[in-house]
């Protein structure tokens, strides 16, 4: 067995005897830790940029895209935003316990369903260091422990974050372990993660195809997929001109390297004259570049579409294009080339609507709406650990509520079965 075989089983039994502790804490303990973790993280808030500048050095050195130093880069207000993300999981209410529904049986028995903890949850990750906090956050409300691998690109960073968490389970009296962080950049180590069935529960993995895919082919514990965001934007005969203009070029330019961004449009045929020919200006004059289907290759400063540029995650200043018959070609277009990720519909025909909700099997689904909005904050869940494609136990924003299973609780009065 090599060292880190050892020292990742080591982690193991730490993590499993601390999910042990976690499983009974009140949920006081847990808002405490949580809500004095986002304080620590304030206070060291120069210590933690420090280190991201030595992610971001490296980065460059590296040459990673624009797109990616993006993801890892920390500033200021950034840093804010996580620390309100573990002071809005800090103020939700705590899953665990919660009934889920109860009643009654002709032989005297009631019977509750009740939220449990999973146990120990192992999250692999790469470049983006809020990972760091919000998993940690949302694993530790749900009273699971977590372990926790987060990218070489990130390593500085997720380190200084990762001492913010435990500072606030000291403060709240719980395990230390119940929060750890693998100290290697080691990839020996995710492989032993994903063989660790006697001590982890379920694997989250969030990052890239290459990731995702490595995680889905290699884990004999249990996988809460987080697929490519490979969004589509749908524009309806009925769209409003003015809303379909500043969703899509929201959707595509606010962040580009997040997977809830729009990665390609779909113009209704009659549209492609008139408000496609529009928003194709728009997105160009953003500095987008455009790779069209045929029907748009007449369009000013657009690129000729390839077979592969259908289906692919861009993460960056880049979108595809392509002409649809109606909103059957729209969802038929989506369900050959799309991740079951997120999807929008721009339109004002309420029916047309309805038949893209019903029609398609995507873990998200907007009308008139940007597909940025793919984000369990924004979803009110105060964080997210990642959008799960899969459809099995969680889907979409993997929040506190979806890292819990549940139990049965069976109450008789000396209740025989006859």
């Amino acid at each position: 067995m090599t060292e880190i075989s050892q020292e990742m089983i080591e982690m193991g039994r730490r993590a499993r005897a601390a999910a042990q502790v976690l499983s009974t804490s009140p949920s006081a303990s847990k808002t405490r830790a949580l809500e004095h973790a986002a304080t620590a993280l304030w206070d060291m808030r120069r210590d933690v940029l420090a280190a991201n500048a030595q992610d971001m050095a490296a980065a460059r050195a590296k040459g990673l895209s624009g797109a990616m130093v993006d993801r890892l880069m920390l500033d200021e207000p950034r840093l804010q935003g996580i620390c309100q993300a573990l002071r809005d999981v800090a103020a939700q209410v705590d899953p665990v316990g919660q009934t889920i529904t109860e009643w009654d049986r002709p032989s005297g028995l009631h019977i509750q369903r009740v939220r449990t903890p999973l146990g120990v949850i192992g999250v692999i990750y790469e470049s983006r260091p809020n990972v760091t906090a919000d998993a940690g956050a949302l694993c530790l409300k749900a009273g699971n422990a977590v372990i926790l691998r987060g990218g070489s690109e990130s390593f500085h960073s997720s380190r200084a974050i990762h001492g913010a968490l435990v500072a606030g389970l000291r403060a709240a009296d719980l395990p230390e372990d119940a929060i750890q962080l693998v100290q290697t950049t080691d990839r020996a180590a995710v492989g032993d993660m994903l063989r660790m069935v006697e001590f982890i529960d379920v694997i989250v993995p969030r990052g890239g195809k290459g990731l995702v895919g490595l995680v889905q082919r290699e884990a004999r514990v249990p996988v809460f997929a987080h697929l490519e965001g490979i969004c589509h934007i749908y524009i309806d005969a009925s769209a409003d001109a003015d809303k379909a203009r500043r969703v899509v070029v929201n959707a595509k330019t606010r962040r580009t390297g997040i997977c809830g961004a729009a990665e390609c449009l779909l113009i209704h045929r009659d549209l492609v004259e008139r408000l496609g020919a529009q928003i194709i200006a728009d997105l160009v004059a953003a500095g987008v570049e455009m790779r069209v289907g045929e029907g748009l290759q007449h369009l000013p400063g657009t690129v000729p579409a390839s077979p592969d540029d259908f289906g692919r995650e861009y993460l960056d200043m880049i979108m595809a294009a392509a002409v649809v018959e109606d909103v059957e070609g729209a969802m038929a277009h989506i369900r050959t080339h799309g991740s079951q990720h997120t999807e929008a519909v721009i339109a004002e025909d309420a029916g047309i609507a309805a038949r893209f909700f019903a029609g398609l099997d995507s873990a998200i689904l907007l009308h008139n709406a940007s597909t940025q909005f793919a984000d369990g904050g924004e979803f009110g869940l105060g964080a997210e650990i990642g959008i799960a494609t899969g459809k099995m136990h969680a889907r979409g924003p993997v929040g506190a509520e979806q890292l819990t299973s549940f139990k049965y609780l069976v109450t008789g009065d000396g209740t025989v079965r006859p």
